[in-house]
This record gives structure tokens, C-alpha cells and sequence, in this order.
């Protein structure tokens, strides 16, 4: 009965070691899969997923995974061509665009100089003013191919509130005109970023020119010491869906009319480039956008 009964611990032991071997091997080759399958969602690489376990089902399921990505980088690279295909397209649109509309702003220029009667000067300032709207439109699908393209950045040290300040300087004919007095906090120590100066003009004005757009009479920006900015406005004809999607390439709202809805999109893009982040959301009828550097 003794011998019995150490026989039966015996194999229970042998059977709990080798579930525990078990449970190690299938943890481990858990633990390869997800580290393999991160590593290659991350990078653009034709290396597959490849454990060290000889366990059937783990082998199935990392073979299950590869056919996956197999299909996640083909689509990849076709979405890729596209999207390269897309910004050629609008480059030269835009491009070949440009030559006849400053001609034929050109030909309104004379003929805005030639005696006409009052119904012809309405209809060619109509003209004037819809020729004045596709140029800029051009204009911006155009910096839109430039910034969308792989151009380096040029960092270098510079003192953002300086920079914030002189553009809301140069939009301050534009709030006259609207009726808007702005309300602004900067924080009275400089803040210092290594950012491209160009890019960060680039991004406070479509941000400011954006808010100006939707704007029902106010606007305000508000800067803590930390870098984190916030322009607001209130915009009752925008809702939590429309507001959703404004840094989405080519959304535009009704209101927008005249706009390609690149502005915001071009904005996300430079700030996230330059290490920053970039968000919008809705709040009580008014808009909200925060940059942070």
C-alpha cells in the first residue's frame, strides 16, 4: 500500500512538471508572438513571424498571423501608392492651374482700367472675386503637396510666445473687420522649442484663419508656461461629429465654401512631424483647438 501510494505521488508529480513545462512553452511562445507581431505592425518588413515553440497549435496560430500580415502589408503598399499617386496628381493640378489664372487675373487688372457701365463693372467684379477665390484655392492644394511631401524640417531654438504673438498680429485687420476683439493670456516667461520656424508660422495661421472662419464674434487663445496652447471660438453651426472630422484632408463644412479643408489638416500634420500633438473638440457651442509643443 506504501509503495502504491508513493507510486501515485510520483506521477502525479511527473504529471504536474510536465504541465508546468507545458504552460512555460505556450506562455513563452505567447510572449514571441505579441513582442513579432508588434515589431512588425511597427515597421515595413517582409519578415515574418517565427517562434521557437514546436507546439502545433502555437505554430498554426503564428502562421494564421503571417497570412494576416501578408494581407496588412499589401494593402499597405497599395494605400501607400495611392496616397503618393494622389499628391503628384494634386501638385500638378495645381501646379498647371496656377499659369492661367494669373493671366487671367491679369486680363481683369486691365480690363478693371477700361471705362464700362455699372452692370458691366458688377459682373467683372464678380469675376474678380470668384477668379480671386480658385487662385487661392490652387494655392492651397499646392502648399498642401509641398508640406505632404517627405521636405525636412529645420529645427532650431526659438521662443514660441514671440512667435504666437506676431501671428495674431497679422490677423488683427481681419478680427476689425469681424467685430471680434480677442482675448488673450500669454504666459509672461518665454518658452523655448526646437521647432522649424516655417512650419510653426504655418500652423498658428491656418489655425487662427480657421477659427476667424467660423467664428459667431469671439476669439480667444489662451497659453500656459508649459507650451500647451488653446485657440477658442464659438461656432454654433459646428456639432461634436462635424468638429470630428476638421483635420481630415478635403472635409470641408458649409460653411467653408471657399476653403479646401486642407487648412487643419496641414496644421496636424507639421505639429505631429515636429514631435507636437494636436486636438479639437466641441464644448457648449464653442470650438477648441489645443496644440501642444
Amino acid at each position: 500500500m506504501k509503495y502504491l501510494l508513493l507510486s501515485i505521488i510520483g506521477i502525479l508529480a511527473l504529471i504536474i512538471f510536465v504541465l508546468s513545462a507545458k504552460i512555460y512553452f505556450l506562455h513563452k511562445s505567447t510572449e514571441e508572438i505579441i513582442e513579432a507581431f508588434r515589431d512588425r505592425l511597427a515597421a515595413d518588413t517582409n519578415i515574418l513571424v517565427d517562434i521557437s515553440s514546436r507546439d502545433p497549435y502555437m505554430r498554426k496560430l503564428a502562421s494564421e498571423i503571417n497570412v494576416q500580415l501578408r494581407l496588412l502589408r499589401k494593402e499597405r503598399h497599395r494605400y501607400q501608392q495611392g496616397d503618393q499617386e494622389l499628391k503628384e496628381a494634386v501638385t500638378n493640378i495645381s501646379h498647371d492651374l496656377r499659369t492661367p489664372l494669373t493671366s487671367i487675373c491679369g486680363y481683369l487688372d486691365l480690363l478693371d482700367r477700361k471705362e464700362k457701365s455699372e452692370t458691366v463693372q458688377r459682373y467683372l467684379s464678380q469675376i474678380k472675386n470668384r477668379t480671386e477665390a480658385l487662385k487661392n484655392l490652387t494655392e492651397e492644394l499646392f502648399r498642401y503637396s509641398v508640406v505632404s511631401s517627405s521636405q525636412e524640417l529645420k529645427p532650431e531654438r526659438m521662443e514660441v510666445v514671440r512667435i504666437l504673438e506676431e501671428n495674431l498680429l497679422s490677423f488683427y485687420g481681419a478680427m476689425q473687420e469681424k467685430g471680434i476683439q480677442p482675448q488673450i493670456t500669454l504666459p509672461e516667461e518665454p518658452v523655448y522649442r526646437e521647432l522649424d520656424k516655417g512650419a510653426l508660422n504655418r500652423i498658428f495661421s491656418n489655425i487662427i484663419s480657421n477659427a476667424l472662419k467660423y467664428s459667431d464674434g469671439d476669439f480667444s487663445v489662451t497659453m500656459d508656461k508649459d507650451g500647451c496652447i488653446t485657440f477658442t471660438n464659438t461656432a454654433k453651426e459646428l456639432d461634436a461629429l462635424t468638429v470630428g472630422r476638421l483635420f481630415d484632408r478635403f472635409y470641408t463644412v458649409n460653411t467653408g465654401r471657399n476653403s479646401t479643408g486642407l487648412g487643419l489638416s496641414i496644421a496636424k500634420l507639421l505639429t505631429e512631424r515636429m514631435g507636437g500633438d494636436i486636438k479639437a473638440r466641441y464644448e457648449a457651442g464653442q470650438l477648441h483647438i489645443t496644440v501642444k509643443l
